[in-house]
């Protein structure tokens, strides 16, 4: 099947007020050599560590075994007979599996978690294959498996969630049952209604403050929800060195001419040759409250222009340390880390062109080789944060 879309996943999550471990865990994997995502969100019985210990087991195992391709049922049963049991209490963790395939079908898979929720434009899609696959093992007798398949097409959400969020408000004067699936299904439509391009990291946020306002701002149970939105991929252009010949300067510079997305400098000769080939003017200027890093400068046709090293050095930490409560300020690399975090393809041209200035002894130690650096950040992008990046070593 022809896709012609980004798959952009974004996951978030509160915790109740006094406890310190959330009791939903998400775990995500990428099966490169497949082109295979595998999405778990497991939901512990009661709260703090215990449900922690719970959801991350169940968590992990469900994606393995996702990724070794078992069966669904056999999975299940294997996962619940390997949770400990204590005293006459069982120990159970709920899930939901979602497996992304390379081919645009999508598999989700849920073990007594609300039901799954899915959007084609801006109403409700019930896909023709839903079906109920009962868990195996005499001691599982009565607990299923509710299974959907389906193609993705663009403009397609899936949405899911831990009952924290369709429980929110029990008890309260205006929702004494709590928020409740369908309410929960129609305040998303009217979301999408009202912003029909809403990203997935602005749905789910929507979602999880809006059960955190109908719990009075004190949430009484772990309160997860993750979004898939597949949709028109945005794409940005990454430069980072000068090519390792200089007689390939034209070829480097033809190679950015012709790429009509975003494009970003990261290399003061870098951006020293693209200026000279071009016949563009580079003004340096400091418009960043950091100062902390190398002034950045303006390139006609460029969106960003910074220095090298240091900046993607930053950058790199900035991925690495980022989370869903991260907040990105003014400097050069964290305007770096926006574009890349903004975008969905990312082509990075690599020139290899060793800047011996950094193999000084006297520089200082976090000074890594740039082609390391860029690795690093590649990794981060692709597993952390499912983007889809291409490198052109130059």
């Amino acid at each position: 099947m022809n896709q012609n879309y980004h798959t952009e996943i974004e996951f978030q999550q509160l915790t109740p007020k006094g406890q310190e471990v959330c009791g939903d865990i998400f775990l995500s994997r990428r099966v490169k050599e497949e082109g295979r995502t595998v999405l778990v969100l497991s939901d512990g019985v009661g709260h703090g560590i215990k449900a922690s210990v719970l959801a991350t087991l169940t968590a992990t195992m469900a994606l393995n075994y996702s990724s070794f391709h078992t069966k669904p049922e056999i999975a299940a049963q294997i996962i619940m007979d390997a949770l400990p049991s204590s005293g006459e209490t069982p120990n159970y963790a709920t899930f939901t599996m979602i497996e992304i395939e390379s081919n645009g079908l999508i598999r989700t898979i849920n073990y007594d978690n609300p039901p799954v929720i899915i959007l084609r434009g801006n109403q409700r899609f019930i896909p023709q294959k839903i079906y109920e696959t009962p868990v195996r093992g005499e001691e599982n007798q009565g607990k299923m498996l509710r299974c959907m398949e389906f193609y993705a097409l663009k403009e397609d959400r899936i949405i899911f969630l831990s009952d924290g969020v369709t429980q929110s408000g029990i008890g309260s004067s205006d929702l004494k049952m709590g928020w409740g699936h369908q309410q929960v299904v129609d305040f998303i439509l009217k979301q999408i209604k009202n912003q029909p391009k809403l990203s997935a990291t602005k749905l789910a946020q929507k979602i999880v403050n809006r059960a955190l306002a109908n719990d009075k701002y004190s949430l009484r149970d772990d309160t997860s929800c993750g979004v898939v939105y597949f949709r028109e991929p945005r794409e940005v252009m990454l430069i980072t060195g000068p090519p390792f010949y200089k007689i390939k300067d034209q070829g480097f510079i033809q190679r950015i001419k012709e790429f009509s997305g975003m494009k970003m400098i990261c290399g003061g000769t870098t951006a020293e040759i693209i200026a000279r080939e071009l016949g563009l003017k580079l003004d340096m200027v400091q418009y960043f409250a950091d100062m902390s890093l190398p002034p950045a400068s303006i390139l006609e046709g460029f969106d960003l222009v910074t220095e090298g090293i240091l900046t993607i050095s930053k950058v790199e930490e900035i991925l690495e340390n980022y989370s869903a409560e991260t907040r990105l300020y003014d400097s050069p690399a964290e305007e770096v880390a926006k574009r890349l975090l903004q975008h969905d393809i990312i082509y990075i041209l690599l020139g290899t062109r060793i800047n011996w200035a950094h193999l000084d002894p006297d520089q200082p130690v976090e000074i890594e080789i740039r082609k390391t650096v860029v690795k690093r950040i590649i990794k981060l992008l692709e597993e952390k944060f499912f983007k889809k990046v291409n490198v052109e070593y130059v």
